[in-house]
């Protein structure tokens, strides 16, 4: 039966457009995923295909907010043991039980999955012990106390054993292995082109409108727009802020918009052997020069936030002067964004013996999140009138790149980091305190950050059971890495939008996630 549904689906979307009154849904992606395993890498591009096909122990609704998943219950016993009750009747695509063996087996493969660009080890590192005590509840042991545990186990998607055990990256791209509890099935993934999916009538959770699904990957901005307007596509993301006004007037035509939680930065790599810098006549450096606090806070000094928000996105983001955005569990009011100053960024370049400057290289992305590649030019000019001697600006697709700045390619470059537990706790582990494999912490830090004080206040501020205590002391601990150190440079908050024929209703997501079960023909309930 499975078989002659693929076929069904392969015959309809032969057609260029699908129509929404046929239950079949095409939608315009800015950008695909790099691999069909879901615990392939955290970031967004997999995160919204493999949401489609896997579950989590724990979901979240379009404004982050945690909701069950697998898991239905659980209970802190005492502060290291966390007792969890699994969702009964749930099965796997290809008809098997799920049970509490794939919980576990899916959590020790996590941290292991080869040459992850983005790995989900910070999701488990306090995992110190799983008991299956039956096949729906299973009793976890923490290393040390963690009040968050269960919603950052609760971000690993859930992998039938059975098929995923031994199973290469291939085996997932192929299908093969590609075998979740999610509302959609995997039917095909040609890469560069278009993802295929057909309904899970068999799924626990609310069924999606649509039966069948296309996700088109059109990397330029003006090709997706129009492929809306040409019918070709139900649905597009990251619609450029530019095309907004006019598609907003547009009577066949709905825009949908949200803030959303994902910090757009500048990093700037403090290994010794950082790439892409030089002196002002273009010979290597001696010293790494971004390891000095004084010149990672110029360059901060040097970008003027608000200019990129008002002329690259029309007014639509927000300045960013640390991890999480205003209103998100952990903020911090009294870390101001930093100030556009270049004369007080060359002041502090010469405190720190670079009066006239070095030579930097930026780096970027050009696919990844909307106008990467043109805010990584712009970055450029901002850095040679802020007195540096900018020696190149390049910009690379998301999946080359991403894999690149995990492995010290790059001196400064352009990335962004996308919020999943709805506060301020999982950013600073994973992506601002040091580097500690054996601890699995500081997974995401690719510009090799490291301050103790910082690393011993964020561990024993996520450590806290009570609210509020536990969020005053998260943003206490945040003065550190975006007070005079300035870890990384914050952007923005970058807000989205969506748009999609009249005749389909899409619920936007703060956690820019781009998902079929999201849409539905206008008018339903």
């Amino acid at each position: 039966m499975r078989y002659l549904r693929t076929m069904l689906l392969a015959a309809a979307t032969s057609a260029i457009a699908l129509s929404a009154a046929a239950q079949e849904l095409v939608i315009g992606r800015a950008n695909e995923p790099q691999s069909i395993d879901p615990q392939f890498s955290r970031t967004g591009n997999n995160q919204m295909t493999s949401l489609h096909i896997f579950d989590r122990l724990i979901l979240t609704d379009a404004n982050v907010r945690p909701m069950p998943g697998l898991a239905v219950e659980w209970e802190a016993e005492d502060d290291t043991t966390w007792l969890v009750r699994l969702r009964e009747g749930v099965t796997f695509h290809d008809g098997s039980p799920f049970t509490a063996a794939d919980v576990v087996y899916s959590l020790e493969r996590a941290p292991d999955v080869p040459n992850s660009p983005a790995s989900f080890a910070g999701s488990v590192a306090n995992l110190a012990s799983s008991e299956i005590v039956n096949d729906h509840t299973i009793r976890f042991t923490t290393t040390t106390p963690d009040p968050l545990f269960i919603q950052n186990i609760g971000t690993v998607y859930i992998v039938s054993q059975a098929a995923a055990e031994g199973a290469a990256n291939e085996d997932f791209n192929s299908g093969q292995a590609a075998i979740g509890t999610g509302p959609y099935e995997f039917v095909s993934w040609s890469p560069g082109d278009r993802l295929q999916l057909i309904r899970n009538d068999a799924y626990w959770g609310d069924s999606p409108a649509f039966e069948t699904v296309t996700m088109r990957f059109i990397a330029n901005d003006a090709a997706r727009v129009a492929a809306l307007l040409s019918d070709a596509v139900d649905l597009i993301d990251l619609v450029p802020p530019a095309d907004l006004p006019n598609l907003r007037e547009n009577p066949d035509i709905s825009v949908y918009d949200t803030p959303t939680v994902r910090l757009i930065y500048l990093a700037l790599n403090q290994a010794e052997d950082a790439p892409g810098l030089t002196d002002t006549a273009g010979n290597p450096m001696d010293v790494n020069p971004l390891q000095d606090a004084r010149v990672r806070r110029a360059i901060s000094m040097m970008i003027d936030r608000q200019a990129i928000i008002d002329r690259l996105f029309y007014g639509a983001g927000e300045a960013a002067s640390q991890i999480v955005p205003t209103g998100v569990f952990g903020y911090n009011p009294d870390i101001p964004v930093a100030p556009f100053d270049p004369e007080g960024a060359q002041a502090l370049l010469a405190e720190a013996g670079y009066p006239d400057g070095f030579g930097i290289t930026i780096y970027g992305s050009n696919d990844r999140f909307s106008q990467d590649g043109e805010l990584t030019q712009v970055l450029g000019q901002f850095l040679a009138r802020g007195g540096l001697t900018v020696n190149g600006v390049e910009t690379l697709p998301y999946a080359v790149y991403a894999q690149e700045a995990g492995n010290n390619a790059y001196g400064a470059f352009l990335f962004s980091y996308g919020n999943s537990t709805g506060e301020a706790s999982r950013g600073l582990l994973s992506a601002i305190h040091s580097r500690d494999e054996e601890a699995n912490l500081g997974s995401l830090n690719r510009f090799s950050y490291a301050n103790p004080a910082f690393d011993a206040a964020v561990v024993a501020a996520a450590q806290i059971f009570d609210d509020e205590a536990r969020e005053a002391a998260l943003a206490a601990s945040q003065m550190i890495p975006f007070g005079e150190d300035t870890a990384l440079v914050p952007l923005y908050f970058q807000a989205l939008s969506w748009a999609s024929r009249a005749d389909v209703e899409y619920e936007p997501r703060r956690d820019e996630r781009t998902l079929a079960m999201g849409a539905r023909p206008a008018g339903a309930n």
